[in-house]
Parts: structure tokens; C-alpha cells; sequence
């Protein structure tokens, strides 16, 4: 598999490390600093890159007929443009605010411990996110899929980056700390006890190997799908 690395940071260069383990090859890498490049040599790209830039390297790819996985996060204002464009060209995508196979079985488990709790009323819900310092956007991507899955099933309307007294919103603490991977915490409290749901990734391999797993599940499908289709747990 020719592999496109749209985005060659930190997590494109571990992306490339295991690619090439795996056996593929990378015969593009766009960093910051590129200008223009072309599609036409890969088989599939991958895109980690920043919201800035995201969405001109998905449109790109489909436009040009190169299926692309993309775990970019704070540009999913376009994410119905994707679809669209993924829909006319016949293309194919998936897009996860976290590629981590262990996050996506985490993603699993919060969704059904937040139905087990909708009817419990004494307990207070929130979210807490720890990242290194680099991380740009503030909550992370995962942070808000959490909140999203949780709202989806319980009497919370919106999260927010804040406490709040309102029992409708449900807060997200997002701190920033030096050389951490990513840790995110779901809290159930209540004045009696807590009950507690945490990921916590001791590196960044974990993210980079699902990406390409992802890569590889994908190339040769037509559609958009999620990690829940790559790991057959839906």
C-alpha cells in the first residue's frame, strides 16, 4: 500500500514508522511548509494535519479519487461537505477524532454505561481531558465525542468547556501538561459514590496504529465509515 501522509508532525512520523513495519511504503509527506503536491503516486492518504488545512486535503484527495482517512480535529464544520463530496465522486472516508483501537472500545463502554445511568438522577456527570502542551484545540476531539455520546442518551442538552450548576450542560475539563499522551476521564458522582470511566494512552503508537489499520480496512471500499465499522463493534 502507497500511503500519502498528509501531515508529517509528530504523529505522521510514527504513522510512517509503523506503515513501513507493516510492510506499505510512504511516498508522500505534505508539511507545513509544502505549497502544493499531487495524489496521483499513492493509494491512500492519511490525513493529520490542522483544522486550518483539513478540509482542501480531504476535498483534494476525493476530488482526485484517492480514499482518505483523516484524524484532524476542529474543522467538522465541513464535515457535511465531505460527505457530500465523498457521495459525487464515489470516494472513500473515515474520519475519527481518535484512531486508538483501545479509545474506540472506550467510546463503546461510555455509551452504554451513559444509557445504564439516564435514569439515575443523583448522579452529576462530567469529562476531564489531560494532553501535552502542543495540542492546539481545547476540548480535544475525543473529549467532545464523549460528551456527544453521552448527551445522545441522557437529560443533558450541551457540553461545555466550563463547570456549570445547569443541570442541562454537561462540563469538560481540558488540561494541557507536558509529555501526556492523552487521558480522558468520564465521572458519574453522586453524594453517596463515583463511578469512573478512563482511558489513559501511554503513548502515541496507539493512535498511529489504528490509523493504519484504518488505511488498510479501507482501500479498496466505497463509502464513509467510522472506526466502530473498522473494528466490527457496532
Amino acid at each position: 500500500m502507497r500511503i500519502g501522509l498528509l501531515g508529517y508532525g509528530k504523529m505522521g512520523k510514527i504513522i510512517e514508522a509503523i506503515a513501513l513495519e507493516r510492510g506499505h511504503s510512504v511516498e508522500l509527506k505534505v508539511s507545513s511548509n509544502t505549497t502544493s503536491y499531487s495524489v496521483s503516486n499513492i493509494d491512500i492518504a492519511i490525513d493529520f494535519s490542522t483544522p486550518e488545512v483539513a478540509y482542501a486535503n480531504i476535498s483534494k484527495a476525493l476530488e482526485e479519487g484517492v480514499p482518505i482517512i483523516s484524524g484532524t480535529t476542529g474543522w467538522l464544520d465541513e464535515y457535511e461537505s465531505v460527505l457530500e463530496l465523498c457521495k459525487r465522486y464515489k470516494g472513500a472516508f473515515i474520519y475519527a477524532s481518535n484512531f486508538s483501537l483501545g479509545v474506540n472500545i472506550f467510546y463503546q463502554l461510555n455509551k452504554q454505561l451513559a444509557k445504564m445511568m439516564q435514569s439515575q438522577s443523583d448522579y452529576k456527570t462530567d469529562i476531564t481531558e489531560i494532553h501535552h502542551t502542543e495540542k492546539k484545540d481545547a476540548p480535544s476531539g475525543t473529549a467532545i465525542t464523549l460528551a456527544e455520546q453521552i448527551i445522545e442518551d441522557t437529560s443533558y442538552e450541551q457540553w461545555a468547556l466550563e463547570p456549570s450548576t445547569n443541570p442541562k450542560i454537561l462540563p469538560i475539563i481540558s488540561k494541557r501538561i507536558s509529555e501526556v499522551s492523552g487521558t480522558h476521564t468520564v465521572n458519574y458522582s453522586s453524594e453517596i459514590d463515583s463511578i469512573t470511566l478512563t482511558h489513559t494512552a501511554h503513548s502515541r503508537k496507539g493512535f498511529a496504529l489504528g490509523a493504519v489499520i484504518a488505511a488498510e480496512w479501507l482501500l479498496g471500499k466505497t463509502g464513509v465509515f467510522t472506526m466502530q465499522d473498522v473494528l466490527n463493534i457496532r
